[in-house]
């Protein structure tokens, strides 16, 4: 099998590490009798020879032995070399290239165009008597070998012949790919699979029929569709309880699964499902509802991940869903809770209906108030940061226990924040711990802004002198505080104790903290001469940043900042959008002139979402002026997703600041 190998020049050949001279001995050591040693050749071809997906000269010359392995039924884990050729095979649409290695494109073909040249194994293997091969020979066979006709008849055949439920399943999945890649051959394939999604078959692949038939022949499902899926999950879960409890040998497997029970395959069924079920909520939240009142309690955990991307994604009634989230909070499976706690505390707000089973939590748990990683300081725990972070009094008296301890948790005053007035109590320990931070320490910052969050929620006059403490030194011996600085400034102002600040403002005025100092001196003695040329100057940097404070400041000093005009006038005129509106939000504010404000509102509007909630708070200051753009409002407050959705990774806030957006379009909307 490995005829050639050393004819290669190896060394000449790159990967990600380097030097390709290590390649031959991973090779033969996939055909090893030894499981670890198997095992580490594996990771060595995927963390050099494909790392990361790329592509390399060395990950060529690997195709032909990695199929020659592949025919040798005595090699173990063959479905691992499938999984691997796939892989190195699908890159060829990622455009994905070593930096070592031949350009990424022309190596992707490369790679590609070898995969399908040996396609016909694949074909060879689908009666294979490994399980693990047959599964992963379904979908590669869709992949690469260029017949459709004979592929689908493959896959049919396995099908009428197939008894394990993960090849089923597997199976099913590449029909759906078939219908998806060969649409002039899709009719018959969409025919295997509303075949396989009703009885005879067993509840999981006609669970797996029903999501590729979602996805691919919404037409043909099922009117009681969410109704069936449920009892189909219910069904395939009783039997695999069933399996996990039969008489057996009590392998260390077994134990780590009871220890640890998870249902990998079962939770990437219903993400099929939810995902073809798309924008269509209330179907959604049905189907997780018959998930999250199974009986077993991964089902209810495998529903509780699947719930968060349900309300990261869309919004919808999710009153009755988040109560059953909550319910999760009081069995005695810690997985289940755990989940639950963190898809909870992501909600903020919306966790409202689950906030007495938060307090149960709290109540019954005070070693969950706080939580510590390794070699690091404590945080606040989950199940208080959820309650907390809906703004339930009940959160006040665990977080004054927290503040009275001798190390409150890092960032515990974020989430006081969201308490608001509720918090008063709080006040006086709040001020206490900001006034315990260590100007000199490189800590400063980190400890010091989660309590200025805090203190601005509450409106501590109380705490300006530890305000005034952490301006100490300005400009010139700020240290780690120069990183707050703006926050304690804006806090001083909020707090209508600016002029208190105002000879450490002025020292501040050629910083780079000069449009927020500038601002606050406005704020404290209304002397526009002495502020407005310091934010001209600012609005005029090359940092966009900078710009953006600048627009910000000069917005509140209205019309007396008349001679920033033109300067805003060409900022609001080019550049990125989310440069554009604060100048645009300046103009309206100084001028009071609609025009030159709402063509820049609505292209921000539609070419980033995320610049909505600055757009709809100037709007909703406008009134009647902001008229001509309420067609955005009404097809915002029409539209299911959510303006975060889509726009890069996850942000603690999306949700919060996308229900912020739906209650300033819902105000205008009541007042137009």
């Amino acid at each position: 099998m490995f005829s050639g190998i050393d004819e290669v020049d190896w060394a000449s050949l790159r990967h990600a590490q380097g030097s390709a001279e290590d390649v031959p001995g991973w090779l033969r050591a996939l055909a090893s009798v030894d499981t670890a040693e198997r095992a580490t050749a594996l990771d060595g071809l995927y963390g050099a020879v494909h790392h990361q997906g790329r592509v390399y000269d060395s990950t060529l010359a690997c195709v032909p032995f990695l199929f020659a392995l592949l025919v040798r039924p005595e090699v173990p884990d063959r479905g691992c070399i499938v999984e691997l050729l796939v892989s190195i095979g699908s890159q060829a649409a990622s455009g994905a290239g070593g930096a070592d290695g031949p350009p990424g494109p022309a190596a992707d073909g490369r790679a590609r165009a070898a995969v399908c040249a040996g396609a016909e194994v694949f074909a060879l293997l689908a009666d294979d008597p490994d399980p693990a091969v047959r599964r992963a020979v379904a979908g590669a066979l869709v992949r690469f070998l260029d017949e459709p006709p004979r592929v689908l008849e493959v896959l049919r055949r396995r099908l009428r012949a197939e008894r394990d439920d993960r090849v089923l399943t597997a199976l099913t999945e590449a029909l759906g790919l078939f219908a998806h890649r060969c649409p002039a051959h899709a009719g018959r394939a969409l025919d295997l699979l509303a075949e396989q999604s009703l009885p005879p078959c067993e509840p999981g692949p006609r669970l797996a029929a029903l999501g590729q038939l979602a996805l691919h022949a919404p037409g043909r499902l099922p009117a009681d569709l969410v109704p069936t899926a449920v009892r189909l999950l219910r069904q395939r879960s009783a039997r695999r309880l069933r399996l996990q409890a039969e008489p057996g040998t009590d392998t260390l497997v077994r134990r780590i699964r009871r220890l640890r029970p998870s249902d990998e395959q079962g939770a990437v069924l219903l993400r099929t499902l939810h995902r073809a079920l798309g924008d269509r909520v209330d179907d959604r939240i049905a189907l997780l509802t018959g998930q999250l009142t199974s009986p077993d309690p991964v089902d209810r955990c495998n529903a509780v991940w699947m719930s968060a991307g349900l309300l990261r994604g869309w919004r919808g009634p999710y009153d009755g869903l988040v109560r059953l989230l909550g319910a999760q909070l009081a069995g005695e499976h810690d997985r289940l809770r755990d989940a639950g706690v963190s898809v909870l505390a992501g909600l903020f707000e919306l966790a409202a209906p689950a906030a007495d089973d938060l307090h149960a939590l709290v109540a019954a748990r005070p070693d969950l108030w706080t939580h510590r990683w390794e070699r690091c300081p404590p945080t606040l725990g989950g199940p208080l940061k959820a309650l907390a972070r809906t703004g339930d009094p009940r959160a006040v008296p665990p977080l004054a226990q927290l503040l009275a301890g001798p190390a409150a948790p890092v960032g515990l005053g974020r989430e006081v924040a969201h308490l608001g007035r509720a918090a008063t109590a709080l006040a006086p320990a709040v001020r206490h711990r900001l006034g315990r931070v260590p100007l000199a320490s490189p800590t400063a910052a980190r400890l010091a802004a989660p309590l200025l969050t805090a203190v601005r929620a509450v409106g501590d006059r109380d705490a300006v002198p530890e305000l005034l403490r952490l301006l100490a030194g300005a400009p010139d011996g700020l240290g780690a505080r120069d990183a707050v600085v703006g926050q304690v400034i804006e806090t001083l102002t909020e707090l209508g104790a600016a002029a208190q600040a105002a000879p450490l403002l002025r020292t501040l005025l050629h910083t780079r903290h000069a449009a927020t100092a500038a601002g606050a001196l406005w704020s404290a003695d209304g002397d526009a001469a002495a502020v407005v040329p310091v934010l001209l100057r600012e609005s005029a940097r090359p940092d966009p940043d900078i710009r953006r404070r600048a627009a910000r400041q000069l917005a509140r000093l209205g019309p007396a900042a008349r001679a920033a005009l033109p300067g805003l006038r060409r900022l609001a005129g080019s550049g990125p959008v989310r440069d554009r509106v604060p100048a645009a939000c300046a103009l309206w504010h100084i001028a009071g002139d609609p025009d030159p404000v709402l063509p820049v509102f609505r292209t921000a509007w539609t070419a980033d979402p995320r610049t909505r909630s600055s757009v709809a708070r100037c709007m909703t200051g406008m009134g009647p002026a902001a008229a001509p753009l309420y067609d955005l409002v009404t097809a915002e407050l029409r539209c299911p997703c959510r303006h975060t959705a889509g726009g890069g990774p996850y942000g603690d806030r999306d949700i919060p600041d996308d229900e912020e957006l739906l209650r300033m379009c819902r105000d205008m909307a009541a007042g137009s």
